[in-house]
């Protein structure tokens, strides 16, 4: 009877040491700006940024061929500094489903002036063939 107690407590203790390391599809993304840049890079999908921020307030898509490639999507006031001051508008830009860009403004996002961006590093891509030219 011990041995089987045993077997069924380091079985389910097993099971609960693997959840408590996966990350859970229902935590909220962070909004301080570097813990949202971090989890930006970890691949949130656009459906988890709309579940928790809603519709982005401006969207716009880059389309070939019929296909959206990429998109530029703005949000008011979701993103704080690490003192907890507001950014007035967060972009995020996209290149097939990916976020490739977080950019904090301090103001609406229809103007240029003082804005900080981060870029996202991008995912090692196969190496191209070198190109020799025909004579």
């Amino acid at each position: 009877m011990k041995p089987l107690l045993l077997a069924l407590f380091i079985a389910l203790s097993g099971t609960a040491i693997a959840d408590a390391s996966e990350p859970s599809s229902s935590s909220k993304i962070p909004t301080v700006e570097k813990e949202f840049v971090d989890a930006m890079t970890a691949g949130v999908e656009k459906a988890k940024i709309v579940a928790q921020f809603g519709e982005p307030a401006k969207k716009d898509d880059i389309e070939d061929a019929g296909k959206v490639v990429a998109s530029i999507w703005q949000y008011h006031n979701i993103n704080t500094t690490p003192e907890g001051k507001t950014y007035e508008t967060t972009e995020l830009d996209f290149i097939d489903d990916k976020v490739v860009m977080v950019v904090f403004m301090n103001h609406d996002g229809t103007d240029q002036p003082t804005s900080k961006s981060v870029p996202i590093e991008p995912q090692a891509e196969p190496a191209l063939p070198a190109f020799t030219p025909q004579i």
